[in-house]
């Protein structure tokens, strides 16, 4: 990775930041488990980290617990809002509850019961608004410009990348060894730069490969352009993802720290749920499945082997009555894949709108 100075300096800013991040105060240390099953057929060393054992059951937990501590006592004081489609949504409400602080939810009034029952048992104020993500977005700043309260984004904001980054620092701790790649879902960013910023400037020849749903590749569409991009519209199977434009802090850094982008289909992500419960017996949400399937799809396509790949395995919040969706389209993603197919019938990718957890 050629950086320029400027470039460094602002890895070594957000560095600075991830160690210093008070997380453990309310998220835990993940394992970086080894997928057996996986590492066999694909013919590399596949490693998880297990993001979806957080007490959110997913990584956010991270990102608002470090922007919620560092307010000021005032800001603490007035609250806080914040929007998301789900994980988000239930890391702020729980570290709102922790730190004492009053926190509104703003989530799209098509939310699936379940996430909006896991917000208001901890605590915080859930208002359903708009049919999808952007909507309600919209209507949190404008309840934060009114309110006074705080605005807590989901992923553009440096304390709330710093937090993910913590993913990053643990994953290095934890496998000291030859490490190829790690394989980073993509929403609005926040993840992904965090731990690019952290690996690249500690570790710069190991390869960060954002993987994106193909009907919400906001990244991609970023980098392609060499700016920010609008979406025309999302998909949301995978609504841990579905987001129109990438976040400006994240695409700060990951336009000279991403070294690649890929894109999965629904069934591809529903092939990676039944492959990661194969080997943990843990269900994974599709976002939550996206670095797996991208792995599978980078392995098909270069053929490499003997390497040492990591999947951040980003949650586990879905819908039960979901699952036999998931089931059914397994079979046919896994006919786009290296690991053994369990049906024959030809993929189809509709980009469905099925009620999963994420955001």
């Amino acid at each position: 990775m050629n950086s320029t100075p400027a470039q460094q300096r602002l890895l070594e800013h957000y560095v600075k930041k991830i160690l210093a991040a008070p997380v453990y105060e309310l998220a835990v240390r993940t394992p970086l488990q080894t997928a057996p099953a996986l590492s066999e057929a694909l013919g590399n060393q596949i490693l998880l980290k297990r993001e979806d054992l957080q007490p959110t059951f997913s990584f956010k937990i991270r990102g608002a617990y470090n922007k919620l501590v560092q307010l000021s006592d005032e800001q603490k004081a007035r609250g806080v809002i914040t929007a998301s489609a789900g994980n988000h949504a239930q890391g702020v409400a729980l570290a709102a509850r922790e730190l004492g602080i009053a926190a509104t939810i703003v989530m799209p009034a098509t939310t699936p019961e379940l996430k909006v029952l896991g917000v208001r048992s901890r605590g915080a104020d859930a208002v359903l608004h708009g049919e999808s993500f952007p909507f309600a977005l919209t209507y949190a700043l404008n309840l934060a410009e009114q309110t006074g309260r705080t605005f807590v984004s989901p992923f553009d904001d440096p304390d709330v990348i710093a937090g993910q980054g913590t993913v990053a620092m643990e994953i290095l701790r934890q496998h000291q060894g030859s490490l190829d790649a790690i394989f980073v879902p993509v929403g609005g960013g926040g993840l992904i730069a965090g731990i690019a910023a952290y690996v690249k400037y500690l570790r710069p020849e190991i390869r960060i490969i954002g993987v994106e749903s193909e009907h919400s590749a906001c990244l991609r569409a970023a980098l392609q352009a060499d700016e920010r991009v609008v979406l025309p519209n999302v998909g949301t199977f995978a609504d841990g993802v579905a987001v129109a434009q990438i976040g400006a802090y994240g695409f700060e850094v990951c336009r000279f720290c991403v070294d690649e982008v890929l894109t999965v289909s629904n069934d591809e992500l529903c092939a990676a749920i039944k492959n990661i419960y194969d080997d943990t017996r843990s269900i994974t949400e599709p976002s939550g499945a996206l670095a797996l399937a991208g792995i599978k799809k980078y392995v098909a396509q270069t053929g490499v082997r003997g390497q040492t790949l990591v999947a951040i395995d980003s949650g586990a919040n879905i819908n039960f009555d979901s699952l036999r969706h998931v089931a059914e389209r397994a079979a046919l993603g896994a006919n786009r894949s290296p690991v053994p197919p369990c049906g024959s019938e030809p993929a189809r990718d509709d980009g469905c709108t099925f009620n999963t957890s994420g955001g």
